[in-house]
C-alpha cells in the first residue's frame, strides 16, 4: 500500500529535489507538488493525502502557521533551511524535520519512520512505536535534532563538553553538558553512580562496590557516590540481607 505525498515549497530547485527522492521510493506516490500552503488547503480538501512534506518559509503563510490552523491533518515532514523551528515543528505533532539541503539517506530514514506510523494506523503491523505521552526530550545531533525516549536510554556518559547518551538501540553525541540531561530526567529512575556516569536503575544488570553492569557495559562507580548509590539500588530490594 502506497502512501500518497504532497510536497509544499515555494523553491523550484527544492521541489525537484523532493519530486527525484519520491519516485525512487516504492511505497511513496507523488500526488501533487504544490507551492503554498493555501493551494494545499484546497487539494486536502478534495484529494487524500498520507503525507505532506512542508516548507517552512514561504510567501503568504509559513508552514508552522498552517499546521497551527488547518485541523486534522496527515502525517508531516518539515524541510526546511532553518534549524531553529525543529522544536516547535515536533511540538506540532511533526514526523521528522529535514534540514536543506537534503541527502536521500536523511529522506529515507525519515520516510521510513512515516511508513511504520502508516502500516500501524492502517494495517496493524509495522514496528513497536512509543506513545506520544512517553517520557522524552530533543537534542541537537549533527544536523537534526533527535527525539530521545527516557525509557530507551541505558546510561549517559560525559565527555568534556559533550555527552555520549547510550539507548537500547543506538548512541548519539551532543554539546551539552550532564547536568543539563539529568534535569530533563525522572530522579526516580535515573541516578549519577559517577561524576562522568549518569544510568537508568532499571537496565541494571548486577552491581558491586566498584562498578555495574548495564548489558556488556562496565560503568564505574565513584568513591564519593558509592554509598548512596549502594542504598538506593539495594535498600529494600535485596531479598537475603546480613
Amino acid at each position: 500500500m502506497k502512501m500518497k505525498c504532497v510536497v509544499v515549497d515555494d523553491e523550484p530547485l527544492a521541489r525537484g529535489v523532493l519530486e527525484k527522492y519520491i519516485e525512487v521510493v516504492d511505497y511513496l506516490e507523488l500526488v501533487a507538488v504544490v507551492e503554498n500552503p493555501l493551494e494545499l488547503n484546497t487539494l486536502m480538501d478534495k484529494t487524500q493525502i498520507d503525507l505532506i512534506f512542508l516548507d517552512i518559509e514561504m510567501p503568504l503563510m509559513n508552514g508552522l502557521d498552517f499546521l497551527k490552523i488547518r485541523a486534522n491533518l496527515p502525517m508531516v515532514i518539515l524541510t526546511t533551511a532553518f534549524p531553529n523551528y525543529a522544536i516547535e515543528g515536533f511540538q506540532q505533532g511533526v514526523i521528522d524535520y529535514l534540514l536543506k539541503p537534503i541527502t536521500f539517506n536523511w529522506f529515507f530514514k525519515a520516510v521510513s519512520k512515516a511508513y511504520e506510523y502508516y502500516n500501524l494506523k492502517n494495517k496493524g503491523q509495522g514496528a513497536s512505536i512509543p506513545e506520544p505521552e512517553e517520557a522524552h526530550f530533543f537534542i541537537k545531533c549533527e544536523n537534526r535534532y533527535q527525539k530521545i525516549y527516557a525509557n530507551n536510554i541505558l546510561f549517559v556518559q560525559a565527555l568534556q563538553n559533550y555527552v555520549m547518551i547510550h539507548t537500547m538501540t543506538e548512541k548519539y553525541m551532543t554539546l551539552v553538558p550532564l547536568k543539563t540531561v539529568e534535569e530533563n530526567l525522572d530522579a526516580a529512575k535515573f541516578i549519577k553512580v559517577h561524576k562522568s556516569y549518569l544510568v537508568h536503575i532499571d537496565k541494571i544488570n548486577s552491581i558491586d562496590s566498584n562498578a555495574l553492569m548495564i548489558d556488556e557495559h562496565t560503568i564505574p562507580v565513584g568513591r564519593s557516590f558509592r554509598d548512596h548509590v549502594m542504598k538506593v539500588l539495594l535498600n529494600e530490594k535485596l531479598l537475603m540481607k546480613k
